[in-house]
């Protein structure tokens, strides 16, 4: 009987220490808990090199770069865990340095005048901590850029072996100056305690001088919700449409580019979603759009792969595309050209889509 006794009281210790971790955990989590106001102004970086990036736009045709650089961690090796694989860092640092490699060269031969960039990791443990914002503005030295947190956390506790610190955004580069920048918040579908260490999504707004005119561009990066139940990406889409047509009202041109987990009109008619077990992102609605707005995409390459196992093409049964990566184009913008250009999924999950636009009246 006294036997029985010491058992149940070291059962009981050992439960209330957990208890007590636990709540410590989640009271640290609270009072940590990353709370942006709706508007921030954001650090418009000049140049290092301090010759480059005109003050204005001075050209009437320009290229827009999008890409969901996957903080370096999703190249071809990788799967993840909330797509159907198992993996929640990274396999090595190496693979991470040799994806950031492979990125910044491909950014640095577009020559691209503006880069929307997504899941750009400024201190993260499944990154190594690498700063990737500071790496990429010391390779793109002759460009001005922006960035935005939207995932910081001290500490993702799920799964096990745990996600661990996160400090990840939208950065935003430009060869002209970026005149001023802006966090614009975005619905958070989540509520305590799963918001204390999910993203809290944004805009990154970043406006651009135009030689001689009084209006500017406007360039909006952003990466909408992703493993939500669809209402999030509903109330994501709406408030950035209300946003975009507001800053068309004023005259001037505005684009928005990025990753929004949402499929592009019609292109699940060449990638059609046999994994919807797995993942299912949402559905662009055209009809949603106001007069001479008009999304643009490129379905001739898949612009996603699901992450349910390491990127293998031979295996069509278990492989997933989608192509849910684009922009959103204001009706004084004219569509030159848009490409996405087939990187085999080497670095990233996600291919990068590359556009050539015209302003008009």
């Amino acid at each position: 009987m006294k036997v029985l006794k010491k058992i149940l009281l070291a059962l009981a210790i050992v439960l209330g220490l957990v208890i007590l971790c636990a709540a410590g955990l989640f009271t640290y989590l609270t009072i940590t808990e990353y709370r942006p106001e709706p508007v921030e102004t954001l650090a418009a970086e000049p140049p290092l090199k301090a010759e480059a990036a005109p003050t204005a736009l001075d050209k009437d045709s320009f290229t827009v770069l999008s890409w969901n650089i996957g903080y370096c961690g999703l190249g071809k090796e990788s799967d993840f865990f909330m797509d159907g694989g198992s993996q929640v860092h990274p396999l090595s640092q190496e693979l991470v340095a040799k994806n950031f490699n492979g990125i910044r060269a491909l950014i640095q031969a577009q020559k691209a005048d503006f880069t929307l960039l997504q899941e750009v990791d400024s201190d993260s443990a499944r990154s190594g901590g690498l700063n990737q914002p500071m790496k990429l503005r010391e390779n793109l030295a002759e460009q001005s850029d922006a960035f935005a947190l939207n995932f910081c956390t001290k500490f993702v506790p799920y799964p096990w072996p745990p996600i661990g610190k996160v400090n990840s955004g939208l950065q935003t580069f430009s060869r002209y100056q970026i005149s001023e920048a802006t966090r614009v918040s975005l619905p958070c579908p989540f509520s305590w305690p799963v918001s204390m260490v999910n993203l809290k999504r944004c805009l990154l707004v970043s406006r651009i001088p135009l030689a001689d005119s009084d209006r500017e561009l406007v360039l909006v990066n952003l990466h909408l919700e992703a493993y939500d139940d669809g209402a999030g990406k509903l109330a994501q889409s709406k408030q950035l449409r209300e946003f975009l047509e507001q800053e068309y009202q004023k005259g001037n041109y505005v684009l928005a580019g990025g990753d929004w987990n949402q499929i592009f009109p019609d292109s699940e008619q060449n990638y059609p979603n046999s994994h919807g077990e797995l993942w299912t992102p949402g559905y662009l609605d055209p009809a949603e759009l106001g007069e001479g707005w008009h999304y643009v995409w490129d379905d001739a390459v898949p612009t996603c792969r699901l992450l349910n196992q390491p990127y293998d093409p031979t295996d069509a049964a278990n492989t997933q595309y989608y192509v849910i990566d684009g922009f959103l184009v204001s009706p004084n913008l004219r569509v030159e050209q848009v490409r996405t250009l087939d990187c085999g999924f080497e670095f990233s999950d996600h291919n990068p889509v590359l556009l050539r636009l015209r302003m008009g009246e």
